[in-house]
């Protein structure tokens, strides 16, 4: 059967991602077929390195399919299907601000985790509004897959602000790890494992891990974490994991699965149940951010120009990311029927009884042409539901101070989260929060 071709527009095409999910759109065209890829960004300059090489890209792997970048929203989301969207509204340097202020305090520095995800977030809601505003008004009937962080935030500022819009908010951070699962218990892929999961984005717990046959895979896979983490064995090599700080995070969650040793953790939990740790053992002078504009950015950005000036990419570096396969995967679910299973953020309306319906969690949904359909987890224990609602709360007073331009509202979030020792901390990272982001965010009041 021939399916369908589609439009896209990849909304952050500046992003040094973009040119992996243009790999992946390519080397998948007999699953999901595109008419037409648009790059759309605000940043002319940064997208047109991108862009440039990803023409020649698409020229001489894909001419069937028609390609444009620009900067005009009426050009950019006109006829498309979908908007794959992966905004970083301030940047790399604010990410950098974002993840040294708090360490100034010996509070954790992290992009989505405590006061650098608020501070993050309080950038991107108006942001990622304003891409689904331009679809609603051009292509009404397309659907946005948002991978824009902080993922948490920008749902629950999506589900108050935009209730009807067609956005699935996504994150691929459970498809990396189950990367190395699958490695771990011995599968060719992560797509051969049938999870049961329940949390928020960044902030969940395995319950059950089984292949396609029934075999339960938790008892292996639980032996495994308790000695190293997601990390390979000792003597092994673990190819996934280059980057020194990704190593220390897949390696702590050994530490992270000894809290609760019944389930198995999203890593992202060691900075909240260790961030004494975390804060002991970053730079506060070279974050992640650094690491990132030190050797992803540079490397993908010389890749590119090196391309468009050789007009050619037989050779390149350029690879599909992993987290581009998962959105190729949502977005062929969304359009051919195909019924996938899939993680996704989504109001909970019962899919973990014993929590808030208006919480936005991240659990296994059905998704086929009608959308998504969460399956139920039951009930939790009292150590994860605390945990989750504690960290509902402080998600959602973000989302109440960007609204009401409060102040206090963003005090109370800062103070309530897990990575911030008192009030007082809060208040003086909140100060020097407002004074870097200016205009970033709204007045406070």
């Amino acid at each position: 059967m021939m399916l369908e071709k589609q439009s896209v527009v990849i909304a952050g095409g500046g992003s040094t991602y973009t040119a992996g999910i243009v790999m992946m759109l390519i080397e998948n065209q007999d699953k999901f077929p595109l008419r037409k890829l648009k790059f759309y960004d605000n940043d002319e300059d940064r997208q047109n390195i991108v862009a440039k090489a990803c023409e020649v890209i698409v020229k001489e792997r894909a001419p069937e399919i028609e390609f444009s970048a620009t900067t005009d929203p009426e050009e950019a989301f006109t006829d498309i299907d979908f908007v794959m969207a992966h905004i970083r509204v301030g940047g790399l340097s604010m990410r950098e601000k974002d993840e040294k202020i708090p360490l100034k305090y010996g509070v954790v520095g992290q992009e989505t985790c405590g006061p650098g995800g608020m501070a993050y977030g309080m950038r991107s809601i108006p942001g990622v509004v304003e891409l689904i505003d331009y679809m609603e008004k051009y292509s009404p009937d397309a659907w946005m897959l948002n991978y824009s962080n902080p993922a948490a935030i920008v749902a629950e500022a999506t589900r108050r602000m935009r209730p009807n819009a067609k956005i699935i908010n996504i994150c691929d951070m459970p498809v990396a790890i189950k990367k190395s699962i699958a490695d771990i218990v011995g599968l060719e892929s992560e797509s051969d494992i049938v999870d049961r999961y329940y949390g928020l984005n960044h902030f969940g717990w395995w319950t059950e891990m089984t292949d396609k046959q029934g075999n339960d895979l938790m008892p292996k896979l639980k032996e495994h974490v308790a000695k190293y983490g997601y990390a390979a064995a000792e003597g092994e090599g673990n190819p996934l994991l280059e980057e020194n700080s990704w190593m220390d995070t897949f390696q702590k969650a050994k530490d992270v699965y000894a809290v609760d040793p019944t389930t198995v953790p999203n890593t992202y939990l060691k900075y909240y149940l260790y961030p004494d740790y975390v804060v002991a053992h970053t730079d506060p002078n070279h974050t992640r951010a650094n690491e990132v504009m030190d050797n992803r950015e540079k490397n993908v950005f010389a890749e590119c120009e090196r391309i468009a000036a050789a007009q050619t990419a037989e050779d390149t570096t350029i690879e599909a990311g992993e987290h581009a396969e998962f959105i190729v995967q949502l977005a062929g679910a969304l359009a051919y029927n195909t019924y996938e299973r899939m993680l996704l953020i989504v109001k909970n309306e019962g899919a973990i009884v014993n929590l808030a319906d208006d919480a936005m969690v991240e659990v296994p949904c059905i998704v086929s042409k009608r959308g998504y359909e969460p399956l139920c987890m039951g009930k939790i224990p009292h150590f994860q539901k605390g945990m989750i609602e504690q960290q509902v709360a402080v998600e959602k007073l973000v989302v109440d101070a960007f609204e009401e331009k409060s102040y206090q509202k963003l005090w109370q979030a800062m103070t309530l989260s897990k990575t911030v020792p008192s009030a007082s901390v809060a208040k003086q990272i909140l100060d020097e929060m407002i004074d870097a982001n200016g205009n970033w965010w709204p007045e406070l009041n």
